[in-house]
């Protein structure tokens, strides 16, 4: 019986073969997963592990019961022979992985091919086998993972009741006794350790595979990471140029290329003398991809190079999408088709994929910048019609009285309106000129009160280079004129202060005046407020304007009581230095 045990285990070299094979196939792939078959796919299965269990028919040692001898491989057998083999392992298998369908029609095959073979175990093997088939399918479980120990039991299970059958069906039942007492526990251990290395060899192998797919998933992540600065800004032909040379310094290719519907945007790597950014498009494959938005592998005569020396033997070229349109393409050179992987098929499909969503990303924020300038160019282009006839019949007035103080005053209006239009066209500007700004509009007030506003100025001159978006300051002390002093009788006191803060620049405007409700301070500048004195549009247009252009550090602070004047403050972070105008 021992002799028998060591021969068996040699034999089994030839499952982690077939086990290494059958990996290769996609229907095999698909049973792994856990993948539904189509009957095609089924049939396939079936042959397949049928064939397997053939095989370990002829790579059985065959056993003489007269002569008590094991002998060659089996080919033809006489009566009195019987074979010692691994059929089951295959039969196993297709049962564990497919169901008992297709571990019985595995069984089927291989048991009509066992009964073929003749000797007197002739149609018990061959029944045992359909039987293996279909035990091995009761332990098929779809949702769940298929474990060693399930597999070693199993092949052991189906061998032992192999076993019982050729007692039950072979006869002479002398002869099947003695043939079960030197062949049975031999084949039921290696059989069974067969199965389990049969399950943890295919295991290892596709565990190997999805090692390697999800490094090259890490990769392509890391890659794309390192690209978004430059694609954040669009597919333009300095993204593609960075982006294409941080690519080209990770991945093992010829060269990378990268090109928008019509031409060429940038090409790094070899045979950057001749494939050249900015060239129109030739290559047949590359418009394909365009077209059809799928990945094309192009051989070296579709890429349509015309320079005798061109090192580029062939591409993959992968369509890159932007909410599902074709706005380019991102291209994988090598020397040749033999250097195309399927590791790197995945990479450049996962990567062409993390590329578009990030042009499909800076297009979302290009729009949402457009609006948000849009709507500060709205806020900044309001004026209060009121103050400039207002100013225009201070004017008048002193045009006669006093005509120095007239022409003074003029200009300080056109001063002050040539300053609102420049803010329509401008993002930023310095707190020196939004300062002079305001300066204008105050000279004007000043007059027009008659010597009952002062204003006061305590000005870090440090500070003034920070920039700020233009047009905020003035809404917020027209604000302090026209709310809180503007019906006060006695003299009216507005203070501007700014100063340089650790956090930043410290910005506050003042009055003395009548002061805020309390009921009426909760809302404002966080909203529009119904109010009989106004809507507190100016101080939401420009709380609205800091958060937009400085963050939400910058909104409005209003201190306020009534009859103790209002304070008006925000803060310009550090960082909004650096923004340039």
């Amino acid at each position: 019986m021992f002799e028998l045990f060591l021969p068996m285990l040699e034999r089994l070299g030839i499952i982690v073969t077939v086990a290494f094979i059958i990996t290769r196939f996609k229907f095999f792939r698909e049973l792994i997963d856990r993948k539904t078959l189509n009957v095609e796919q089924q049939y396939m299965a079936i042959a397949f592990f049928g064939l397997f269990g053939i095989i370990g028919t002829y790579t059985g040692i065959t056993y003489d019961t007269n002569s008590l001898e094991f002998g060659r491989w089996a080919y033809d057998l006489g009566e009195s022979e019987a074979i010692a083999n691994s059929r089951v392992i295959g039969i196993v298998a297709a049962g564990l992985f497919g169901g008992y369908r297709i571990g019985a029609g595995a069984g089927l095959i291989a048991g009509l091919h066992r009964f073929s073979l003749g000797g007197f175990t002739g149609f018990a093997c061959g029944v045992s086998a359909v039987v293996a088939g279909i035990i091995a399918g009761f332990f098929h479980k779809k949702d769940q993972p298929l474990k060693l120990k399930t597999a070693l039991l199993v092949g052991g299970l189906a061998e032992t009741i192999q076993m019982f059958i050729i007692l039950a069906v072979s006869r002479p039942y002398t002869r099947a006794w003695e043939l079960v007492q030197e062949i049975g526990l031999p084949m039921i251990a290696a059989n069974g350790v067969g199965a389990a290395l049969f399950l943890l060899i295919i295991r290892n192998v596709l565990n190997e595979e999805e090692k390697a797919g999800a490094l090259q998933a890490q990769k392509a992540l890391k890659l794309a990471e390192s690209t978004i600065a430059y694609l954040r800004k669009g597919l333009t032909a300095d993204s593609a140029q960075k982006a294409c040379q941080i690519i080209y310094e990770k991945v093992d290719v010829s060269a990378i290329s990268m090109t928008n519907q019509e031409t060429i945007l940038a090409h790094v790597g070899q045979a950057d003398d001749h494939h050249k950014s900015g060239e129109t498009i030739l290559t047949n494959a590359t418009r394909q991809v365009i077209h059809k938005g799928e990945m094309v592998v192009a051989k070296h005569e579709d890429i349509n190079c015309q320079h005798p020396k061109c090192p580029l033997g062939a591409a993959v070229i992968a369509p890159l999408k932007r909410r599902n349109e074709v706005v380019g393409t991102l291209k994988f050179y090598v020397h040749s088709e033999k250097e195309i992987s399927n590791v790197l098929l995945e990479l450049i499909q996962g990567l062409s994929a993390l590329l578009g969503q990030q042009l499909e990303i800076a297009e979302a924020e290009k729009a949402q910048e457009l609006a948000r300038e849009a709507e500060v160019k709205a806020l900044q282009a309001q004026v209060n019609p009121h103050f400039l006839f207002n100013s225009l019949n201070v004017i008048v007035s002193l045009t006669r009285s006093e005509p120095k103080r007239a022409r003074s005053l003029l200009i300080a209006l056109s001063k002050f309106f040539r300053q609102n239009l420049g803010a329509t066209t401008k993002t930023w500007t310095t707190l020196e000129e939004e300062l002079r700004h305001v300066k204008s509009y105050l000279l004007i007030e000043e007059t027009r009160f008659v010597d009952k506003l002062h204003v006061s100025y305590e000005i870090d001159d440090s500070a003034l280079n920070a920039k700020i978006a233009p047009l905020t300051l003035q809404p917020l002390v027209e604000n302090c004129i026209k709310h809180g002093i503007n019906d006060q009788q006695s003299e009216a006191e507005i203070t501007i202060r700014i100063e340089g803060v650790e956090e930043g620049v410290k910005i506050a405007v003042m009055d003395n005046g009548s002061g805020i409700d309390r009921d009426r301070l909760k809302g404002l500048g966080a909203s529009k407020v119904d109010s009989t004195k106004g809507t507190g549009l100016g101080l939401y247009n420009v709380n609205k304007r800091l958060e937009h252009m400085h963050g939400e550090k910058a909104k409005l602070h209003i201190e306020s009581q009534p009859g103790h004047g209002t304070t008006i403050s925000f803060l310009i972070p550090h960082k909004e230095e650096e923004v340039p105008a």
